[in-house]
Parts: C-alpha cells; structure tokens; sequence
C-alpha cells in the first residue's frame, strides 16, 4: 500500500516538471517575456551601448537613441539622468579594412 501511494506522488511530480517544461518552451517560442525584436525591415532606434556598475547598488548606463547618447545612473531606489543629449561617435572602421585600394 505504501509502496504505491510513493508510485503516485512520483508520477504526479513527473507530469508537473514536464509541464512546466512545456509552458516554458512555449512561451520561448513564441516570445512571451524574451526580447522584444524590432519589426522587420525596421532599424532599432533604441541600444544600451555600456553599463558599468558603480557599487552592488548602482549602475551606470549609457544608452543611445537614434543619434544621441544618455548617461543614466540606476539605484535601488532612484535613477538619475546624469547627462543628455550627448553626441553619439560615428562608427568606427576596423584598422585592417581602412583601404583596399592598390598602388600601382
């Protein structure tokens, strides 16, 4: 008798992990809290460039909007624009792709 109620409860927390499994896989195949993906054909307009983190508390984030650049400082309790409004670099070439061109 004691042997199947242990048979039972096994069973009954097999088919709940299996569940959650399966709730999990679906909700990552069908987007329900990953990332939000830009419509095709579309460019991003928003980026986080770089965070660095300040103590275990506070971070600081630089986050790029279509041409400008904004420094936030996130805390526990507040965050705070540090800066605006700040010009964003142009994008760099890689040192190696400068110039193709051939000298005769």
């Amino acid at each position: 008798m004691e042997l199947e109620i242990y048979i039972r409860f096994l069973l009954a927390l097999v088919l709940v992990l299996a569940l959650i499994a399966a709730l999990t896989w679906a909700a990552r195949r069908f987007g329900f809290g990953g990332h939000l993906v830009p419509k095709s054909g579309k460019t991003p307009r928003l980026s986080v460039v770089e965070v660095k983190t300040v103590d275990p508390r506070r971070k600081l984030v630089l986050v790029r909007r279509d041409d400008r650049e904004y420094l936030i400082l996130l805390g526990a309790s507040q965050d705070l624009l540090l800066e605006s409004g700040i010009d964003a670099p142009p994008p760099t070439t890689p040192a190696n792709a400068t110039s193709t061109r051939r000298i005769p």
